[in-house]
């Protein structure tokens, strides 16, 4: 038998049970793919990571991501949290953790800053996607409101039809028109996998998430948001910082004379109890999303020993 020790926090959040939960095993030498996705599944978190030695000295770690069901090439939440676990630390293989991280992933290097407070402890971390954005057709709105629960005329395009944006993971992105709506919204499986089957979305890993927003009247740089991914065994997913990045640097774009950075705040987790708040910054070039980070706190929650 040989033991790991792990830790758990919740991310997006300065309030435990709150936010995203995420379990990290900081050293998971000796563990293989098969292993990692049997762990996740006796967790029953929708994400953990195992920390590994770099294949390149010059980075911190490679870091493998893994829902219930498959692997992930990157995602928000797991990035931010992991690398609050680690400069929490302080070291990671024998090297003492900075201020600046660099993990190995399998949708490339992922740029960190870890968040510190006035006494410099870690208090969260920010995290660079490691791909520009990508921008293709959605579902159309017949199809995707009953895969939500909803009346096709409930889903908003009068400023974009649903899409499928990207900065590393696609997700099908809508607007709703309001708060109400969002609240209403409820996953249907049987019509999500047929959509996927029918439509071919995703065709590389089998996912299909759908992240649904709403602009605050207020402020339309601030946002309300839900994810679903029933088929990943996902019903709701309390943050989801990969979508939130891909839809900042989309929203960034339609902005008339945007500044050279863009600012939004994405709160998501409200319907099921688990509020968190998700920070975004969008650097621009020529008009266009030159590299989005993805901004949060965190609050550790246990620590344990597991059994392999």
């Amino acid at each position: 038998m040989t033991t790991f020790d792990y830790v758990t926090l919740d991310v997006f959040t300065k309030e435990r049970f709150r936010g995203n939960p995420l379990a990290v095993i900081a050293d998971a030498r000796g563990l293989d793919g098969e292993t990692m996705q049997a762990i996740v599944r006796e967790f029953n978190y929708f994400e953990i990571t195992f920390v590994l030695p770099p294949a390149n000295p010059d980075n911190t770690a490679e870091v493998r991501i893994f829902t219930p069901t498959m692997e992930l090439p990157f995602a928000g939440h797991p990035n931010v949290g992991t690398a609050f676990a680690l400069a929490r630390a302080g070291h990671v293989f024998g090297k003492p953790v900075g201020d600046r991280l660099r993990f190995e992933e399998k949708a490339g290097i992922v740029e960190v800053s870890v968040e510190r407070d006035a006494g410099g402890r870690a208090t969260g971390a920010s995290i660079q996607a490691p791909q520009r954005l990508t921008v293709a057709d959605g579902l159309p709105v017949e199809t995707l409101g009953p895969m939500v629960g909803l009346a096709p005329s409930r889903i908003a395009t009068g400023n974009h039809a649903p899409l499928v944006l990207s900065v590393a993971l696609p997700f099908l992105i809508a607007e709703l028109p309001d708060l109400e709506t969002l609240a209403a919204a409820a996953p249907d499986t049987s019509l999500f996998a047929a959509a996927k089957h029918a439509h071919g979305l995703d065709p590389a890993d089998g996912r299909l998430s759908v992240f649904l927003y709403v602009r605050s009247g207020n402020n339309p740089l601030a946002l309300r948001a839900r994810m679903f991914a029933p088929l990943d065994n996902i019903p709701e997913d309390p943050a989801t910082g990969s979508a939130s990045a891909a839809l900042a640097a989309y929203l960034a774009t339609s902005l008339p004379a945007a500044p050279d950075t863009v600012h939004l705040t994405i709160d998501q987790g409200v319907e099921m109890g688990r509020a968190s708040h998700i920070r975004l910054r969008v650097a621009m070039s020529d008009g266009k999303p030159a590299s989005v980070r993805v901004i949060g706190d965190c609050v550790e929650v246990m620590r344990g020993t597991l059994a392999v």
